[in-house]
């Protein structure tokens, strides 16, 4: 809405022109004392403003009335080439300063002290608004400058000319509200019978009538009902984006201002275009008004569009329902917002399918604190895990649990299989009538395409035959639209029987066999390559509405509730992969039993066999014990396993051999760092033969003395060249 801050009609101008005629005398008399040779010195400004382009095309005599304030300021005493005028306001509201180059222009020249009168026709073209009417008489009372309209001659460092020029700044803001107030309730009034309309959406045409109706054209109502449909199976915009643009499906606008204002035109979809569909209520049959108000806070000045907040349903103006021709029903309306709304990357919303392979990013709730678990991808493999974080990030609080995606996944695909393994047969016969669907859709959009292509052929043709022969200026131009027309239409037959060839509209025997078959082997489709993991999600969201999970502990079992679409509520309870034994929930059990096995004397390797028989599993993914595990947990209790003899060990042992292993829990340090020290040469160390045979060291006490000495050295002078009489061994006699 533009305010007017001068009158429509031509009485208005009839006004103007008899104040102007009124005038002269005043200027003569009544101001003239207020005028001082340093006002004469000085510049006069006279500032010439119309409200918005229709007043300055259409209000003519207005703009002529304010140019001729330049003889006014002549009759004052000024020459001719010391007035100036200032234009550049022209089609701006005075409501604000802002965009208002020339006012801004304006305050400029009097601060420099430049300006000895300022002439308006009115005071309400110089400004609308106390704050900037008000900035103005400050700057002319400080610098000493004179104020002119119609009524008279005023100076603003006057009591008397201060007071009336504040009054009238007063009114000029409060005749621009009462304007606003008038235009804003005839407004309303009209949106309440249903009959306001700045413009329709796609899909829709006003008439002459002021009244909304569906598009006319068949194919672009056919494009806004495809664009539903795919929603509905797809479930987010994005998908729905590149659905359109993966099949060439344009959608039809009608233009809004212009010369070709109400013709058609084909545009390639834009994801804001497709939200604003999704969003707005009219193609559910609903009028509405005041879905979007302004917010003072977020205007920036300058910039007219900005500033727009949605509200709350509740909150609207006006709500009619079935007012309008509608593509999609009022509860379809509402469900479509919930699922928009619950594809929002927030806190409190599931979030659109994602490209990752976690299936239950934004389905997933921490049972312990009640926040949604986020996913994250590590490694080089980008393996998924779940983590409840939110409140570390937020409030710096402890992190509450965490858990690898991939078991849990993995469960809930078995669940998923074995809930839709019932329903394969009705699976199988939904899918063949989905497909024959969207097939027979795009089919209707591809025949409606090549109907539209072949009325302009035929339309260029009949232009073309309908002019004279003998006129080659306009023959020319219309034979070459022609063969254009023809050129088009060639094309699109091409790719129409390439879609046919590649997606023919009716299923072959072969494709819904193919389709049934691939529907009974349910494992096999959800593992296919072919199926994305957005695919996956997809299918998990339709099914489960929440899953909540709780890590005992640190252990490795994990509570799993899953609340089912439809009430039903699951509890499971799942085995994790952990890092260390601690974390095992029988870790207790387990180093008693080993405890017990190597008292009677076992083996490592046959403790290892004995505790896979008994159901023992190790942290981690291994499944099994070995013989090197059950020797490393020994040693964490102080003891050693008996071990089979290897072949050739004899050969090659020196006084006081050690192996590596308990030569570095000799020494207490790790086996890496020994092995280190043996490939610099700092120990006595023979390899036994083979691709991996042991290394058998050689160290009396004397050589452990040393390497003792040497690993001080190392962990108090890190960095530092090691001396030579502790890298370089003592020569060892065999025994």
């Amino acid at each position: 809405m533009i305010a007017t801050d001068t009158p429509s009609t031509p009485c208005g101008d009839r006004s103007a022109a008899s104040a102007d005629a009124d005038s002269s005398s005043v200027f003569a008399g009544f101001g003239a004392a207020k005028i001082q040779a340093r006002h004469l010195q000085r510049w006069a400004v006279v500032y010439v403003r119309q409200s918005d382009p229709q007043q300055v095309l259409n209000h003519r005599e207005s703009t002529e009335l304010q140019y001729n304030l330049v003889q006014r300021a002549v009759e004052l005493g000024w020459p001719r080439e010391r007035v100036l005028v200032i234009d550049e306001d022209q089609g701006q509201t005075a409501q604000t300063a802002q965009g208002r180059i020339g006012f801004q222009r304006l305050l400029a020249e009097v601060g420099l002290d430049h300006v000895g009168l300022v002439l308006g026709f009115q005071m309400s073209r110089l400004a609308r608004s106390c704050k900037d009417w008000h900035q103005l008489l400050e700057l002319c009372a400080i610098f000493g400058t004179l104020l002119s309209d119609s009524d008279g001659l005023y100076d603003p460092a006057d009591y008397n000319d201060r007071l009336l020029l504040g009054l009238k700044g007063t009114m000029s803001e409060a005749e621009l509200h009462m304007m606003c107030q008038r235009l804003h309730q005839g407004r309303r009034n009209k949106a309440r019978r249903g009959e306001f309309f700045n413009h329709v959406p796609i899909g829709y045409q006003l008439l002459a009538s002021g009244e909304a109706v569906m598009d006319t054209d068949e194919q672009v109502q056919a494009v806004v009902r495809l664009v539903f449909d795919n929603f509905d199976e797809l479930g987010s915009c994005g998908a729905v984006l590149r659905y359109l643009v993966e099949h060439d499906v344009r959608l039809g606008v009608r233009r809004h201002d212009g010369p070709n204002r109400g013709q058609l035109e084909w545009r390639r979809p834009c994801r804001s275009t497709l939200l604003s569909m999704l969003h707005h209520p009219i193609y559910a049959g609903a009028y509405t008004h005041g879905r979007q108000q302004i917010d003072p806070r977020r205007k920036v000045p300058g910039r007219r569009s900005t500033g727009r907040t949605r509200v709350p349903m509740e909150e609207w103006d006006v709500l009619r329902q079935d007012d309008i021709p509608a593509y999609i029903t009022w509860d379809r309306y509402l469900a479509n917002q919930e699922r928009l709304e619950q594809n929002r990357a927030r806190v409190a919303s599931k979030g659109a399918p994602r490209q990752g392979a976690a299936l239950l990013g934004g389905l997933l709730v921490c049972g312990r604190c009640g926040c949604r678990l986020m996913v994250g991808y590590s490694g080089q493999a980008s393996r998924p895990r779940y983590k409840c974080q939110r409140n570390f990030q937020l409030y710096g609080a402890e992190k509450c649990q965490s858990l690898a995606a991939g078991p849990l996944d993995e469960f809930i695909g078995q669940q998923i299989l074995s809930v839709l393994k019932p329903a394969v047969l009705e699976l199988s016969l939904a899918a063949v009538e989905d497909i024959q669907r969207q097939r027979q859709q795009l089919s209707q959009q591809w025949r409606q395409r090549l109907e539209r292509a072949e009325y302009q052929a035929e339309r260029a043709a009949r232009q073309y035959h309908a002019v004279e022969p003998e006129n080659r200026l306009v023959v020319r131009e219309l034979e070459r639209l022609w063969e254009e027309a023809l050129a088009g239409q060639r094309e699109l037959e091409e790719a129409y029987h390439r879609f046919q060839s590649e997606q023919p509209a009716e299923l072959t025997a072969d494709e819904r066999e193919m389709i049934q078959s691939l529907s009974s082997d349910l494992p096999a489709l959800w593992d296919a390559p072919e199926t994305t993991a957005a695919d996956r999600q997809m299918i998990v969201r339709h099914l489960i509405e929440r899953a909540v999970v709780n890590v005992q502990g640190e252990s490795e079992r994990v509570d799993l509730t899953l609340h089912w679409s439809g009430g039903f509520v699951s509890q499971h309870e799942l085995i994790r992969p952990v890092r260390r034994y601690e974390q095992l929930s029988n870790y207790g059990d387990l180093l008693g039993r080993i405890a017990e096995l190597h008292a009677v004397g076992r083996a490592s390797s046959e403790i290892a066999q004995q505790l896979n028989e008994e159901g023992f599993h190790p942290p981690g993914h291994r499944s099994n014990f070995t013989a090197t595990m059950v020797r490393r947990l020994l040693s964490r209790c102080g003891r050693s396993c008996p071990r089979s003899r290897r072949v050739g060990v004899d050969d090659h042992q020196r006084s006081s051999p050690w192996r590596l292993s308990d030569l570095a829990r000799e020494l207490d340090m790790s086996s890496s760092t020994l092995h280190n020290w043996v490939r610099r040469g700092w120990l006595h160390a023979d390899q036994l033969p083979g691709a991996r045979g042991c290394w058998i060291l050689r160290a009396d006490d004397d050589e452990l003395r040393r390497l003792r000495e040497l690993r001080l050295f190392c962990q108090r002078s890190p960095g530092r060249s090691v001396p030579a009489r502790l890298t370089i061994a003592k020569p060892q006699t065999e025994s």
